[in-house]
């Protein structure tokens, strides 16, 4: 077992407050985004043997049946097949879906026989896998997933009062749910830049005026002026998680977290399509071939279970559960099949002979029988072998 030492990434939309507020430390007046604990090669966590420090990915690349597992390894290859973060959003993340694992596959091998880049601004496909994701709200936590029923959303954008956006409107009217969906967000992906640009500022006013219902959008707004992804944006469901309430976000389905902080956890990729709220490059064609047009309610959950609490998930990349550990209760045995990374957000629990504070993890190897025992709340992510 070893405790980690992990990157805290400065992107701009990361809250200044959030993570350091976890940890106990002063704030340094930078965005602190995300914490990372894994074997991604962006950002690996660090431990030290005993011979220094080095990264857990060169520990894991160095024997991987050791440290994950043959299981795991015959089932997702030679590497951690999850990563675990802290999210802090202080302003809003762009509007993005993720590929399933055959349009990863099939867009990174096209994209790798067109000769593009790995660092190329265009570039959609950073690798050949899916990136399905969950994020866990440790704070009130809000986000936009999935879409709204596009009667829903005609009401809404009707209610603006803005004459340039009935013809959207009427689009949503017009068609099958699926077909209506697929329409206007192309539409307004596709519309004239400096003419949605005034839309949109005149949507940004209607917005800040009516509040209600429109309040999740007014961030939008305020930090992406013109972009057409506030449009889009009132495509989708605002959801706000409760602390411990979670929500998975699959292959196809738009998403975007407005504020908050939360444990994510994630498959281990980097590929995301955006569809606004950014000044990344925004592919429309190759979105709309990943985009589910489906609309629907989010699934938001809470965990089930006695002692280990599960978020139930449709994929084997990554298994969150959460221990909350109350005085004088049993110590827990953690199953071993898999690799696993325990996050402490409170308390001081104990794993194994090691002590945690708010913001520590450790990670255990596959096959480690270690005992969480103490006072406080734990996150452990695994894989399912």
């Amino acid at each position: 077992m070893d405790r980690l030492t992990n990157t805290i990434r400065p992107y701009a939309w990361g809250s200044t407050t959030a993570i350091p507020g976890l940890l106990g430390v002063e704030p340094t007046g930078e965005p602190q985004a995300e914490m990372w604990m894994g074997a991604h090669p962006g950002a690996p966590s660090r431990l030290d043997r005993g011979a220094g420090e080095t990264t857990l990915a060169d520990v894991i690349a160095a024997d991987p049946e050791r440290e994950l597992g043959a299981a795991a390894v015959t089932k997702f290859g030679p590497r951690l097949p999850f990563l675990l973060k802290l999210l802090a959003a202080g302003a809003p993340l762009s509007l993005q879906v993720h590929p399933d694992l055959d349009q990863a596959e099939a867009g990174y091998a096209d994209e790798e026989d067109r000769g593009i880049p790995a660092d190329a601004a265009h570039r959609n496909y950073k690798d050949p896998n899916h990136k399905p994701e969950m994020i866990c709200a440790l704070t009130p936590f809000d986000g936009l997933c999935g879409f709204r029923p596009p009667l829903e959303a005609a009401e809404l954008l009707e209610g603006l009062g803005v004459d340039s956006l009935k013809p959207y409107a009427d689009l949503l009217r017009a068609h099958p749910e699926e077909a209506a969906l697929r329409e206007m967000l192309t539409a307004v992906l596709t519309a004239d830049r400096a003419e949605m640009a005034r839309t949109v500022a005149e949507a940004g006013a209607a917005i800040e005026r009516l509040g209600g219902p429109y309040a999740p959008y007014a961030s939008l707004v305020h930090h992406y002026p013109g972009d057409p992804g506030v449009i889009a944006a009132m495509l989708l469901n605002h959801v706000r998680l409760q602390p411990g309430e979670a929500m998975f976000l699959g292959a196809g389905v738009p998403h975007a977290y407005l504020d908050g902080l939360g444990v994510e956890v994630l498959a281990n990729s980097d590929n995301v399509l955006r569809a606004g709220l950014t000044p990344k490059h925004v592919d429309v064609p190759e979105l709309l071939k990943i985009v589910r047009f489906e609309p629907g309610d989010p699934a938001v959950q809470r965990p089930e279970g006695n002692g280990e609490e599960v978020y139930e998930v449709p994929v084997d990349e990554f298994r969150l559960s959460r221990f909350a550990l109350a005085p004088g209760a049993a110590p827990h045995p953690l199953p071993d099949a898999a690799p696993q990374i325990l996050l402490c957000t409170a308390g001081s629990p104990t794993v194994g002979e090691v002590t945690l504070s708010p913001g520590e993890s450790v990670f255990v190897p596959a096959g480690e029988k270690v005992e969480l025992s103490g006072i406080g709340t734990v996150f452990r992510a695994t894989a399912s072998v």
